[in-house]
């Protein structure tokens, strides 16, 4: 079967995480919530994941929406690596090669289609204050930085969210947490005393 192509252009972003950077598209990727692969072993719902794990020096890939964000070794620099990685992903989205399998996609696309949350769906009037608050206010700014945050839960003072993308083993994901993330939440809902990150 002929592989329609068409002409994607990707440009990459620098993120707050040096190991990190976010190759963003001219158009949508995936549908629905992120999805983060730590090992090639994970592989197997995304071909295009698999592939960028044949590099040698990719540790981390993170796709959503039109960007993916890929963590890279401590033994290479960005200058070397950033014109084939782009130049790579360029090509392959350019032939319509799949980037997540038929099974994967047929599901992100039903739980668009059901409105249903991955996850622990917030029941209580906090944790949903808490959820809209993170929705609102941090994840348009952690998605520009090639990330994302989601809300896990609420108990006795202490708000859990998990980081994934570029926040993941982030130098100032923590900064960001407790200065940025916690300081709003404190102010906005007062039995809010910490904030404390899961990573993926």
């Amino acid at each position: 079967m002929q592989t329609t192509s068409f002409l994607t252009t990707i440009y990459a972003e620098s993120t707050p995480n040096p190991s990190a950077l976010k190759f963003v598209s001219n158009r949508p990727l995936i549908e629905g919530s992120p999805i983060e692969f730590t090992s090639k072993e994970q592989t197997k719902s995304s071909p295009l994941a698999a592939k960028l794990f044949s590099f040698p020096f990719v540790t981390n890939i993170f796709i959503s929406g039109n960007f993916i964000t890929i963590t890279k070794t401590s033994t290479v620099e960005w200058h070397d690596i950033q014109t084939e990685l782009r130049e790579f992903l360029q090509n392959y989205l350019s032939q319509n090669l799949p980037i997540l399998s038929e099974k994967i996609v047929t599901e992100k696309a039903s739980i668009v289609a059901t409105d249903e949350v991955i996850g622990d769906k917030p029941t209580n009037e906090t944790d949903i204050k808490i959820a809209e608050i993170l929705e609102e206010y941090i994840r348009p700014a952690v998605e520009n930085d090639g990330g994302a945050i989601t809300f896990k839960s609420f108990k006795n003072g202490v708000v859990t969210v998990v980081l994934q993308g570029s926040c993941s083993g982030c130098p100032s994901a923590t900064f960001t947490l407790k200065a940025g993330i916690e300081g709003l939440l404190k102010r906005l809902l007062p039995e809010v005393t910490e904030v404390v990150a899961e990573q993926m």
